[in-house]
């Protein structure tokens, strides 16, 4: 890919992109550059990946195509009225920044910019992303099709609607954190059961790693494979009952929602 990726943010999701791309070899090292204004964030991404680094923004808009801005919510309006005169026709603008819709990013970009957003998650890191893709309205079909090779080279990534994004950033983006905790609880769990804290974790881990893979590759329903695991008057249905008595999963449901809303009151 003859594509020079410029990151406006060192943060660890853009940092972890970079890795993901890398590893992956859809880009070299010598074909990344970043800026940022702090300094740990920059060393990060030059030490352990090997790309150039600034703490200018414009620079990185003068040698990079393809610019993916990596900052919060927050900064995104300081950073686009500073590199609005900056970008041009030969730019493709990738946002990974929460709730920022392409139309707001239109207004200080230029009505003409090709933009795609894209709302990764961290496992990009290991190859096992998922991501959902939304291009703007000057995107064209080249563009989603270079985004989309790009996130997909550091796991799965599905396009959907641009409204949709807010849903997919309290599902998947927000997601990981989630599974932690799970990880983290059954972990527990065992422990308290009387396995060491190592072989808790690494079992715990795997679990999670292994039912995800069954869903993903037989493609039969998830209430469908907890039914094959739950034998009459067995261990799981045993189990399985306390968290129907604890609303797990109306947890999960109502997590996903709130991390949804949320997206869309950064983007308002």
């Amino acid at each position: 890919m003859a594509t020079t990726i410029g990151f406006l943010g060192c943060g660890k999701m853009a940092q972890a992109l970079a890795r993901g791309f890398v590893r992956s070899g859809v880009v070299k090292p010598a074909d990344i550059i970043g800026s940022d204004l702090f300094e740990p964030a920059r060393k990060a991404l030059r030490d352990e990946i090997g790309a150039a680094v600034t703490t200018s923004n414009l620079e990185v808009c003068q040698k990079a195509s393809v610019l993916i801005l990596a900052v919060k919510p927050q900064s995104i309006g300081t950073l686009l009225q500073e590199i609005a005169s900056a970008v041009n026709d030969k730019h493709l603008i990738v946002s990974i920044v929460t709730g920022i819709s392409t139309s707001k990013l239109s207004e200080l970009l230029g009505a003409e910019r090709r933009i795609v957003r894209v709302m990764p998650n961290t496992p990009c890191l290991v190859g096992e992303a998922a991501s959902g893709i939304a291009a703007g309205a000057k995107a064209t079909k080249q563009d989603a099709e270079l985004v989309e090779k790009l996130f997909q080279s550091v796991g799965v990534a599905h396009r959907v609607s641009e409204p949709l994004l807010d849903a997919v950033t309290g599902l998947s983006g927000s997601g990981p954190a989630y599974i932690y905790q799970v990880i983290e609880a059954m972990s527990d769990g065992g422990v308290k059961a009387g396995l060491a804290r190592d072989v808790a974790t690494a079992l715990a881990a795997q679990t999670v790693l292994g039912a995800a893979k069954m869903v993903l590759e037989t493609g039969i329903h998830p209430g469908a494979l907890k039914d094959m695991v739950t034998s009459p008057a067995g261990t799981t249905i045993a189990g399985l009952a306390i968290l129907e008595q604890r609303a797990v999963r109306s947890a999960f449901i109502d997590a996903v929602d709130a991390a949804s809303r949320r997206a869309r009151e950064l983007g308002g």
